[in-house]
């Protein structure tokens, strides 16, 4: 199946039940998602959701290989789990007229030998049921629910798409000093971290490799108003590097190469360069680090163009008030994490009277967000080691 499948598709609502933070949450999704709340509350393992799918049809992963990766079963359940203890996620997928087009519904739990085992695993086509297990055949065979359909080219035929649209999801925190050294990236492939990254530029044709540098190098205009080119090069070792041509006293410039750039500027070279590569979602966890506050105001609006080339649904945590002060960042587009003893609950800015009265009211976005999130005995932190 071609990306261009499912182009246009995306994660439109997802349900989470005793997963990690999380006892029982439902919440639509926006083709831009910004996750906000205080630490511990959750947002990684929010975004853990989407991986973990991602990890289910992924080539040598699977639903054993998948929850194995987090530890197992109890390390996965929310510690906030009353009588029902299996774990539970289901998603939506779709657009904006037919936002349940499909609908992917797993529940799991763990046999006596703490195996992760399915207890139901349910497709519907627009609203049409296109598997429903256990069937008969799990039931003469209990092994098979170790498995998932969705995993297994035999059985998913039906609902390809499904399985195809999850392997399509990236997660990235790219770390500047794992780009820089590329001898690091020998056998790695999509490294969230960045050690592929530049294997990644070299490995696409020239013509798309040029149109996406010269994309990346006019979005970074407004971080970088000084970098005037980029290009891909290797070395005498076959090794590729990027390089940068920076405006300079000199005529022609001065030539750095990714050893040289800032971390900020490497950062967001890989941000951007993820927008472009693929079709389906993509996660991000606090892009703002390493940029200063006034290149962060504008993320949300490179993000934006970028997204309107590849039609990308791209979700993003951050702690950064600067990011959501960009005026084109709805309410809906703003999930706000709320920890508390029954679990996290998620819920858009949106469904918060006292946020909406004060933006339409005039008071910026952030100013109304922010205060939730802050520890309320941070200023505890300044007496220690007194």
């Amino acid at each position: 199946m071609s990306a261009s499948s499912i182009r246009g598709l995306r994660i439109t609502s997802v349900h989470l039940e005793n997963w990690r933070n999380f006892r029982d949450v439902e919440v639509a999704l926006s083709g831009r998602v910004f996750l906000i709340g205080p630490n511990a509350s959750g947002k990684s393992n929010f975004l853990d959701v989407f991986r973990f799918l991602q990890d289910l049809v992924s080539i040598g992963g699977g639903f054993q290989d998948a929850v194995r990766k987090r530890g197992g079963v109890s390390r996965v359940r929310c510690l906030a789990a009353r009588r029902n203890p299996h774990i539970r996620i289901r998603i939506c997928l779709g657009d904006d007229d037919q936002p349940a087009a499909w609908e992917y519904d797993l529940r799991f739990t763990q046999d006596n030998r703490r195996r992760p085992l399915i207890v139901q695993e349910v497709v519907r086509h627009e609203g049409e049921q296109v598997l429903q297990r256990p069937d008969g055949q799990d039931e003469e065979d209990p092994e098979r629910l170790t498995q998932t359909y969705l995993e297994q080219v035999n059985a998913n035929q039906r609902f390809r798409k499904v399985s195809e649209f999850l392997s399509s999801i990236r997660y990235l925190h790219l770390v500047p000093q794992i780009v820089r050294e590329p001898e690091r990236s020998a056998g790695r492939t999509n490294d969230p971290f960045g050690g592929d990254f530049l294997e990644q530029l070299a490995g696409v044709s020239a013509t798309t490799l040029k149109s996406r540098l010269a994309a990346i190098r006019e979005a970074l205009g407004v971080a970088v108003p000084q970098l005037k080119e980029i290009e891909l090069s290797r070395d005498s070792r076959g090794v590729a590097h990027l390089r940068g041509n920076f405006e300079h006293w000199r005529p022609h410039g001065a030539w750095q190469s990714e050893g040289d750039f800032s971390d900020g500027t490497l950062r967001l070279m890989g941000l951007l360069w993820a927008i472009l590569e693929g079709s389906g979602p993509l996660l991000l966890e606090e892009p703002e680090l390493s940029l200063h506050p006034a290149v962060v105001r504008h993320i949300p609006a490179m993000f934006q163009r970028m997204q309107r080339r590849s039609g990308r649904q791209v979700f993003t945590s951050t702690h950064s008030p600067e990011l959501l002060s960009d005026a084109g960042i709805g309410l809906d587009d703003v999930l706000l994490l709320e920890p508390g003893a029954e679990g996290t609950t998620v819920k858009p800015a949106a469904e918060y009277e006292d946020i909406r009265e004060l933006v339409a009211g005039g008071v910026p976005l952030p100013d109304t967000i922010m205060p939730r999130t802050a520890p309320s005995q941070a200023g505890h932190l300044s007496l220690f080691g007194g």
